[in-house]
């Protein structure tokens, strides 16, 4: 079974949360499936690039899920929502590529 790529799983994760959160009315069920597709990633980036890469990356997420909110104020959730989860998915492609 191919693996699935760790800058797919973040921005998967970032979007999914929102959806699930949004189209649920639920927002513990959204932190959930953020808080899934994040450990994910991260055992993804531990992997990849070792702890550092880990801990750099995992940060970069959560800083990602909070940084949407100010932005949505701006811009509109969707739009913050897909700038965020294609600003982490580079970050991770950054990082991890070519590697694992």
């Amino acid at each position: 079974m191919p693996r699935i790529p760790s800058p797919a799983i973040a921005a998967a994760g970032l979007v999914g949360g929102y959806a699930v959160a949004r189209w649920t009315k639920k927002r513990p069920l959204g932190g959930a499936v953020l808080a899934v597709a994040g450990g994910v990633a991260a055992r993804e980036w531990q992997q990849a690039g070792g702890a550092k890469a880990s801990v750099g990356l995992t940060t970069a997420y959560v800083a990602a899920f909070a940084g949407s909110h100010p932005l949505a104020k701006k811009i509109g959730a969707w739009p913050a929502v897909f700038s965020v989860a294609g600003a982490m998915g580079v970050a991770s492609w950054a990082v991890t590529r070519g590697k694992a």
